[in-house]
């Protein structure tokens, strides 16, 4: 008997038991959309995850002074000349100033607007395109101008779009409105990035309690240089305050690597769990081709007395088994991308959040070839058993 005629008898006998052979697939096809589910799940969040920190900037180093209330200091002409002096790992900087202050536009206040004072080369740094205007400038730092800069979101909605040349209040102070950012988020929403206003650091500091700059942002000519360009910075600080507490050096691209690998041990383990209910599927072929073997064990008989050898025998319980099991996991292939489909839009729905469930190719074929895999794992002991049936005993067999 050839390959090709044990396979078509194994569909046959499958067919012929529609409803038992369904319920035998069925750990195959959980154990197989579950993992294509979970793992295009950590496909989808890891995506997210990086566009999220791209936006932020994975080529941005940020600085942030603690002091331990260390009389020592560091001026931001002193990090000015950190970077020009190192143009071979930072392309710019900036001092980041984040205010709670009152923005008040017209007459209404904005409680959810941030306000954040910076350099001329912040939103260079940042990526923002300009929708109209300038950006801040370095006399605006120099001369301490009241001008601002702002997002999309108030620009939309206060001004119409035509911001530039309006102004707003900041803590009573009067700012011109000198340029607009284009849209950053997904959407125009109170809060979000694009509910911001920028104006010139100089101007910022004074409006702190400790009249101080406690935190910078460094341009990195690439990636590649989050090492040195770490260390540079951290070999300045340390000359100063003496003390590795006293500053934090914080990369995005580090986090985002951080937090990549926590995802993947995190979805590793979520689908080593899910794989668990293949295991169980396959005990569960293993049961129903041994309760075979005890069902077709007058036919054995009869297929050994007409010279069917035992690798014969065999060979065709295992393809059974396969077949089986290989059935389930193409079932499970396709109801795992439906599901994937289907779960992206609840996400989207319930959370709002473009986190996609990515299925991908390669989970799929491993599940497959798992699923297939632990088919014939599982198939041979039956397989076994019913090659040494002695031909006699199994004519005898009722």
């Amino acid at each position: 008997m050839t390959l090709l005629q044990s396979f078509q008898m194994a569909i046959s006998n499958i067919l012929a038991r529609k409803v038992r052979s369904l319920l035998t697939m069925l750990g195959i096809i959980i154990g197989v959309v579950a993992v294509i589910v979970i793992i295009g799940l950590g496909n989808g969040m890891e995506s997210y995850m990086v566009s999220s920190f791209q936006s932020m900037g994975t080529d941005l180093l940020t600085v942030n002074i603690i002091g331990r209330n260390s009389e020592r200091s560091i001026t931001v002409d002193e990090m000015y000349e950190l970077a020009y002096d190192n143009p071979d790992y930072f392309t710019m900087m900036s001092p980041i100033v984040n205010l709670g202050v009152s923005v008040k536009i017209h007459t209404e206040k904005m409680d959810a607007t941030s306000v954040t004072g910076v350099g001329e080369d912040y939103g260079d740094m940042k990526k923002f395109t300009l929708r109209s205007g300038r950006g801040i400038s370095y006399m605006d730092i120099k001369n301490r101008h009241h001008v601002a800069v702002i997002g999309s979101y108030i620009d939309d909605i206060y001004f119409g779009g035509y911001a530039v040349g309006e102004s707003l209040r900041i803590n009573g102070q009067l700012y011109e409105i000198v340029g607009v950012y284009e849209q950053e988020a997904d959407e125009i929403d109170e809060g979000n990035a694009d509910d911001a206003v920028y104006i010139p650091y100089s101007l910022a500091v004074k409006l702190t309690p400790s009249n101080t700059i406690n935190s910078y942002s460094f341009g990195m000519v690439s990636e590649d240089y989050v090492k040195e360009s770490k260390q540079i910075i951290d070999a300045k600080l340390y000359d100063v305050y003496e003390d590795e507490d006293a500053y934090i050096i914080i990369s995005m691209s580090e986090l985002l690597g951080i937090m990549s690998s926590m995802i993947d041990i995190m979805i590793t383990i979520l689908a080593a769990i899910a794989g668990i209910s293949l295991v169980v599927g396959g005990i569960g072929i293993m049961n129903i081709m041994l309760v075979s073997v005890s069902e077709r064990t007058r036919e054995i008989g009869i297929r050994k007395a007409l010279g069917a050898k035992r690798r014969h025998i065999m060979r065709q319980f295992v393809i059974e088994a396969a077949t089986t099991s290989a059935i389930g996991g193409i079932i499970g292939i396709i109801l795992g991308y439906a599901l994937s489909n289907v779960a992206s839009q609840i996400i989207l729905i319930a959370l709002d959040t473009e986190i996609s469930v990515n299925a991908s190719p390669s989970a799929a074929f491993g599940a497959f070839a798992i699923s297939a895999g632990i088919g014939i794992l599982f198939g041979y002991l039956p397989a076994r058993k019913a090659a040494m049936l002695n031909p006699i005993d199994a004519l005898r067999y009722e």
